[in-house]
């Protein structure tokens, strides 16, 4: 009988522990966004972008967004209509446009297993295809508290596709809340 409260006691201890950390680690991503080590990396924030083709590409006009902010099928018709890219014609030769789609597609929201892309990919309804980050549910609840004017009438962002503009590590994937600066405003944390 010892033993068994002994093993049961063991138990206890491990299912406690296994929770407490399920809640440490998926819990508020606000909460846990400052931390840099690599589990909070791959798992809170997107993969940063690492196809040198879709930098140069793509980054030469305007940030290049990392595929994880957009789901599969949001990439394939961006990438089958670049004739008319946001009013710009961004057309490409066949092989790179080939090569920067298949980036595209195997790192896309749907595709990937980084928490934030996740969040991104069940904010979307099957059928919704966004074509700007911007529009998805996801971005809208995370940017909701900020005033227009703080993007839209500020000449140092513009509007929200400018990411790097206020979240200070954009480049490197990480859009954590307590990494935000908006130019003349300062911090921001809501």
């Amino acid at each position: 009988m010892n033993l068994y409260r002994k093993l049961l006691a063991l138990v206890a201890v491990a299912a406690t522990t296994s929770l407490l950390l399920s809640v440490t680690v998926y819990g508020d991503d606000d909460d846990h966004e400052d931390r840099h080590d690599w589990f909070s990396q791959s798992r809170l924030d997107v993969a940063p972008v690492k196809n040198p083709a879709y930098q140069e590409e793509c980054g030469s006009c305007h940030f290049a967004y990392q595929p994880g902010w957009l789901p599969e099928r949001s990439w394939r018709k961006l990438m089958g209509d670049l004739e008319n890219h946001f009013g710009d014609n961004a057309e490409l030769e066949a092989e790179a446009q080939k090569s920067i789609l298949d980036y595209l597609v195997n790192s896309a929201a749907d595709n990937s297993n980084y928490k934030r892309s996740k969040r991104i990919t069940g904010s979307l309804k099957q059928d919704e295809v966004p074509l700007r980050i911007s529009d998805t549910v996801y971005f809208k609840r995370k940017h909701h508290e900020i005033p227009a004017r703080y993007i839209k009438d500020n000449m140092e962002v513009g509007s929200y596709s400018n990411c790097a503009a206020c979240h200070t590590r954009a480049e490197s994937g990480s859009f954590g809340e307590h990494e935000v600066n908006i130019p003349g405003v300062g911090r921001w944390d809501d």
